[in-house]
C-alpha cells in the first residue's frame, strides 16, 4: 500500500503548523510592544470571570437572537473538531474511520450528532449573512466597516458554509460507497443528514463517488488548517483569545480611574505625605499618558486584537449615539492597525516606533477622545470584556499632561481644581457656604 497520501498529509500538517508558529509569535511580538502590566491577582474570581464570559458566553446573551445563533456555530467549532481528531488520526495512519470499529452503535450516534451541528452552523451562518448584507443592521454597516472588514465578516461565514457542505458531501459518498461494498469504506448506520442529500450522488460512477469523497475529506482538513491561519489575520482571532482577554479583564470597579502612581508619588512628596515609595528615587517618566501603542499596556493592545467587531460598544456609546464621531470599535481597531503597522514594519527592517507616525493623530483624532463620557457603556456591553475607555482616558492624558492640547474649557476647570480643589472658581473656603444658608433659613 502506498504511503504517498500519508507523507503528503504530514507536509500539509507540517507547513500549516510552521505558518501558524510563525503567525502567532508576530502576533506575540505585536502585543507586547506595550509595557507591562500585571493582572494575575484575584485568580479565584478571574476563573470565573474566564468561565461565564469566554466560554458561558454570559454577555452574548443580552440579545437572545443574535447570541442563540452564536452559541450554535461556537458549540459546532468545539464538538466537531472532536472530529478532526479522527481525520488526523487517518491522516496519519492512512485508516478511514478508525474509530468506528471500537466504538460501534456510539459512533453512529455521534456522527449525527456532529452533522447536526453542521446543519446548525449552516442555518446560523446565512442568517448572519443575511443580517450583514440584506437587512444591514445598523451597527454592522457603520463606516469603519467598509472595505477589509466587511468583506473579513462575509469570508468567514462563506468559509464555515463551505466546510460544512464537505462534511455532508463526505458522509454522503462515503455511505454509498460502503452500501456498495468497496474496500476501506465501512457503513454507518441512520446517518440523516447526508443520508438526505444521498440521492444526489446514486447515479455517480464507483470512481466518481471516490473521487468526491476523497476530494471532500482532503478538503475539510486542509480548509480546517487554512481557517487557523486565517483566522490569526482576522477578527475572528477572538476564537482563541477571548479566553485569555477575560482571564485579564480589569476588575476593579468600573468608575475608578487608574492613577499614574509616579505622579501620584510626586504629589505626596509635594505635600509631605509618606508613602511607601517615598525613599525611593522617583522613577523616570518616559512619557504621560498614551500617543502610540508602545505607550499602552500589553493587556490594551491585546484587547484591540480581541475585538470582534461586533459593534455592540458602539451601539451603546452615548456619544456615538447623539452624532459624535467616537466609536469605541473603531479605536480598538486604531489600535489593532497601528500595531500590525509597526510589527510589518520591523520584520521588513524599517523604522518601527520611529516611522513618524502615532496612533493619536495618525489613527484617532482628538475630536473622537474628547467626545467619550467616560461612562463606561461600551466596557459593559463588549462580550469578551475588552476596555475601550482605558485606551481613550491615556490618549486624553497625554494631550493633556504633554500638550496642553485639552478643549479651553476643560482647561479652565483643570485650573480650579488645582488652585479652588474643585471644578468652579470659588474659594474652598466658601464651599459650604450653602449649609450655613439653609441653616439661616431654617432658623427663620
Amino acid at each position: 500500500m502506498s504511503i504517498l497520501p500519508q507523507l503528503i498529509f504530514l507536509l500539509v500538517f507540517a507547513v500549516a503548523g510552521y505558518i501558524l508558529y510563525k503567525r502567532v509569535s508576530y502576533l506575540r511580538r505585536n502585543i507586547f510592544l506595550g509595557h507591562k502590566e500585571d493582572r494575575n491577582d484575584m485568580k479565584e474570581q478571574r476563573w470565573k470571570t474566564m468561565v461565564l464570559v469566554a466560554l458561558g458566553q454570559k454577555k452574548m446573551f443580552k440579545r437572545l437572537g443574535p447570541a442563540f445563533l452564536h452559541l450554535l456555530i461556537y458549540v459546532a467549532f468545539i464538538v466537531i473538531n472532536l472530529e478532526v481528531l479522527e481525520f488526523i488520526i487517518d491522516g496519519l495512519s492512512g485508516q478511514h474511520r478508525i474509530f468506528a470499529p471500537f466504538l460501534g452503535g456510539v459512533y453512529a450516534v455521534a456522527m449525527n450528532i456532529f452533522e447536526f451541528l453542521a446543519i446548525a452552523v449552516l442555518v446560523s451562518c446565512f442568517a448572519f449573512l443575511i443580517r450583514r448584507n440584506i437587512m444591514k443592521v445598523d451597527r454592522l454597516a457603520m463606516k469603519e466597516l467598509k472595505g477589509w472588514p466587511a468583506l473579513d465578516a462575509n469570508l468567514i461565514l462563506i468559509i464555515e458554509i463551505v466546510l460544512m457542505f464537505a462534511i455532508l458531501t463526505m458522509n454522503a459518498t462515503d455511505q454509498i460507497l460502503a452500501e456498495r461494498g468497496v474496500d476501506k469504506y465501512l457503513a454507518v448506520e441512520g446517518l440523516f443528514f447526508s443520508g438526505l442529500i444521498q440521492p444526489l450522488f446514486q447515479g455517480m460512477s464507483e470512481g466518481a463517488l471516490i473521487f468526491l469523497e476523497r476530494f471532500a475529506w482532503w478538503f475539510h482538513i486542509v480548509g480546517i488548517l487554512a481557517f487557523a491561519i486565517y483566522v490569526t489575520y482576522s477578527k475572528h482571532l477572538h476564537i482563541f483569545l477571548a479566553f485569555p482577554n477575560t482571564w485579564y479583564s480589569n476588575l476593579q470597579p468600573k468608575g475608578e480611574m487608574k492613577n499614574m502612581s509616579e505622579v501620584t508619588n510626586e504629589v505626596n512628596m509635594m505635600l509631605g505625605i509618606q508613602t511607601e515609595t517615598s525613599n525611593d528615587p522617583p522613577a523616570e517618566i518616559g512619557r504621560f499618558g498614551a500617543k502610540d501603542v508602545n505607550d499602552l499596556s500589553w493587556v490594551n493592545i491585546m484587547n484591540a486584537y480581541s475585538c470582534t467587531e461586533c459593534g455592540r460598544c458602539t451601539a451603546e456609546c452615548p456619544a456615538n449615539i447623539t452624532g459624535k464621531k467616537l466609536s469605541p470599535r473603531k479605536i480598538m481597531m486604531d489600535v489593532r492597525d497601528r500595531a500590525e503597522e509597526v510589527g510589518k514594519s520591523i520584520d521588513s527592517g524599517g523604522p518601527g516606533l520611529e516611522d513618524g507616525k502615532s496612533l493619536l493623530g495618525d489613527y484617532t483624532t482628538k475630536e473622537e477622545i474628547n467626545a467619550c463620557t467616560s461612562c463606561n457603556a461600551c466596557v459593559e456591553a463588549c462580550p469578551v470584556n475588552i476596555d475601550p475607555l482605558s485606551i481613550i482616558l491615556q490618549m486624553r492624558r497625554y494631550v493633556a499632561m504633554e500638550e496642553s492640547g485639552s478643549p479651553a474649557q476643560w482647561n479652565a476647570m483643570f485650573q480650579n481644581m488645582e488652585t479652588s480643589f474643585s471644578p468652579w472658581k470659588f474659594a474652598p473656603t466658601d464651599r459650604f457656604n450653602w449649609a450655613d444658608q439653609l441653616k439661616n433659613e431654617e432658623a427663620k
